[in-house]
């Protein structure tokens, strides 16, 4: 029951966190979209955001996660030459036209997928995590229900319509931009999503970017184009600026250019408006003295050290107050509340952060008690 009491608390402490969203003064042509703030997850405009549409090569998005996060754990290696297989080799749609039996090397296949959408790459990826692009699909809507996505079915690792059950591959804007998330945890992966043109099969095979935003928008970082004719003109876009990454979704546009100009004025409208700030205190945490405790001193620390979403207009007025005791008694156990940041802007509360021990300290037993009096007595001067 206490366990759960403290989760509770904190959970609190972490959803007051959350900015109240500015109002989206902002209209744009996709008729699904979403802006959402990649450090804390927190949702700046949306549009029809949990809408279930067919998400074409966004899809890939999934795939390119499932694929770091094996490499991650080391399922796979970066040193891994990937074999295409005859289901591989005969994927339609965008390709850089695999040969059954050709092999490739894992950056190669990376970046053929990440730059030029390749589908053949994608499933010759996707077969050498899971044995089969069918394993592979159970493990992306296993691992969609993980993170909570509620609008989102795969059947395949492309985002390729031209299969019997291909209405049944649906997702939304929301549930991409919560995957953007998580695959641009990964930070190798923007080896690739920055990567503008480039080549494989030693020079002989060029990539060109289908994310125009690579090269002409200031800080994108990626990350996936997609088109079908049922699922439209599709962009998962991010983009990072002193300091704050931002992950805008937009759907079923009718062109390319509105996909890229719905894109480009969701980033621009949080760029303008919204910033970071840091949750460390202006002067580090002290170390704070024990009484009647095994260690004699407890470094105190935040219990969230990620940092907060503020509205710009409030970021010249944020102060921070730290609240602390100037003292301690044992015991203490690790975790345990002991103060709180308070961060505020303009007079009104951003957040409250717990301050915890960082350690447990436990109260001296009497032996010990005694001892440590006894050393004491020893180690003072003599009466003259």
């Amino acid at each position: 029951m206490k366990t759960w009491i403290i989760f509770l608390l904190s959970l609190s402490l972490t959803l007051c966190c959350a900015p109240t969203a500015v109002a989206a003064e902002i209209e744009i042509a996709a008729p699904s979209a979403i802006l959402m703030d990649g450090a804390t997850g927190t949702v700046l405009f949306e549009k029809n955001a949990h809408e279930k549409l067919p998400p074409a090569s966004v899809t890939k998005v999934m795939t390119l996660l499932l694929v770091m996060e094996a490499l991650d754990s080391g399922r796979i290696r970066w040193e891994d030459t990937v074999t295409a297989s005859d289901a591989a080799a005969a994927k339609g749609g965008s390709q850089i036209y695999l040969e059954a039996g050709e092999q490739m090397s894992m950056e190669d296949m990376l970046k053929s997928v990440v730059i030029s959408s390749a589908n053949d790459c994608a499933t010759a990826l996707a077969e050498h995590v899971a044995g089969s692009e069918s394993a592979f699909v159970e493990r992306m809507n296993a691992r969609a229900a993980e993170l909570g996505l509620q609008d989102t079915h795969f059947v395949n690792c492309t985002g390729l319509d031209d299969e019997p059950n291909a209405a049944e591959h649906l997702t939304s804007a929301y549930d991409l931009a919560i995957l953007s998330r998580e695959l641009l945890r990964h930070e190798r992966i923007k080896d690739y999503t920055t990567i503008w043109m480039d080549t494989v099969r030693n020079g002989q095979f060029g990539l060109s970017n289908t994310n125009k935003l690579v090269r002409f928008y200031e800080g994108a970082t990626g990350l996936k184009t997609g088109y079908t004719s049922a699922a439209g003109h599709c962009l998962a876009a991010s983009a990072k600026r002193d300091g704050m990454e931002l992950i805008a979704v937009v759907l079923h546009c009718r062109s390319s250019a509105e996909r890229f100009e719905s894109a480009k004025a969701l980033l621009n409208y949080g760029f303008a408006n919204y910033a970071l700030v840091s949750t460390d205190p202006d002067t580090p945490l002290p170390l704070l003295p024990v009484s009647l405790g095994t260690e004699p001193y407890l470094h105190p620390e935040l219990r969230q050290t990620s940092p907060i979403l503020v509205q710009k207009g409030e970021l010249a007025s944020v102060q921070k107050h730290v609240d602390l005791p100037p003292g301690l008694c044992a015991p203490i156990a690790q975790g345990q509340q002991i103060g709180t940041l308070s961060i505020t802007a303009a007079g009104k509360a951003l957040a409250q952060i717990p301050i915890v021990a960082s350690s447990s300290i436990d109260r001296l037993s009497l032996w010990q008690l005694t001892v440590r009096i006894l050393r004491r007595m020893s180690m003072a001067e003599p009466m003259s």
